[in-house]
């Protein structure tokens, strides 16, 4: 097993467990990082929001990508927290 394969495998069990939190809490991770954009961007008076959107944006599209994850490996067991269930069949 190469270095990197090791490496892998010892760091899987963390991964999922990341994974398993983005889909459980992205929501409040989410209006986290909104409430902290909003402070930063009053602090430096505007002067950086367009970095603070772009950073903002990457890290919900990052949570998003973990909690993604996890759906897709779980099978889709849990739907992820922000996407309503389909409506029922006629």
């Amino acid at each position: 097993m190469s270095l990197l394969d090791n490496l892998k495998a010892k760091l899987a069990p963390a991964k999922d467990k990341v994974s398993d939190l983005a889909q459980q809490h992205g929501d409040k991770v989410t209006h986290g990082l909104d409430k902290a954009a909003k402070v930063v961007d009053e602090k430096t008076k505007g002067k950086y929001s367009d970095k603070i959107q772009t950073g903002t944006g990457k890290a919900k599209g990052a949570m998003d990508r973990l909690a993604h994850h996890h759906h897709k490996e779980t099978g889709g067991a849990t739907p992820p927290p922000d996407v309503p269930p389909p409506p029922p069949a006629p």
